[in-house]
């Protein structure tokens, strides 16, 4: 365990993680924030950078994830055949508030820089979701705003 000026406390086991609390939906949330960097810490600037302008907008982003969720969701939903034919673990979900009860937010990635160039600030936001508990859904940011959107898998 080290205790690192940006990121705190943190513990490595093939990456850097600790519990965090967030605010997200108007409730504190626990979750994990995992940060991408060897057994030295030697972490890049770009990820203290990233994580910092993440949680220094955090207020005022964090709901405006969901609508590309919603999105995500409806064509999964619409390209896996269930708006035609009901399927229980894919329900109608038309709103946002709909989409708040099937969703939770599990944590935040702050990968290795290098990915999306010098300037580019990349961040991966990971939430659990009912409809497909074993790949929840994972969002790219790139400077505070939603690059994409699938499964968690995009952001490890």
């Amino acid at each position: 365990m080290i205790k690192d000026a940006v990121f705190g406390e943190i513990e490595y086991d093939s990456s850097w993680h600790r519990r965090i609390r967030v605010s997200f939906n108007n409730e504190d949330t626990d979750i994990m924030l995992t940060i991408y960097g060897d057994e030295d810490a030697d972490f890049e600037e770009e990820q203290y950078i990233a994580y910092r302008a993440l949680m220094d907008s955090w207020s005022g982003i964090h709901m405006k994830l969901l609508e590309p969720i919603l999105e995500y969701y409806t064509k999964e939903r619409i390209e896996s055949g269930y708006d035609i034919e009901d399927n229980e673990d894919y329900p109608q979900i038309d709103t946002v508030a709909q989409l708040l009860e099937h969703i939770k937010l599990v944590g935040i990635i702050v990968p290795y820089a290098e990915m999306y160039g010098d300037d580019a600030r990349n961040i991966g936001v990971s939430f659990s979701c009912s409809w497909d508990s074993e790949n929840g859904i994972g969002l790219c940011l790139l400077n505070e705003q939603v690059y994409e959107v699938g499964a968690q898998d995009i952001v490890f």
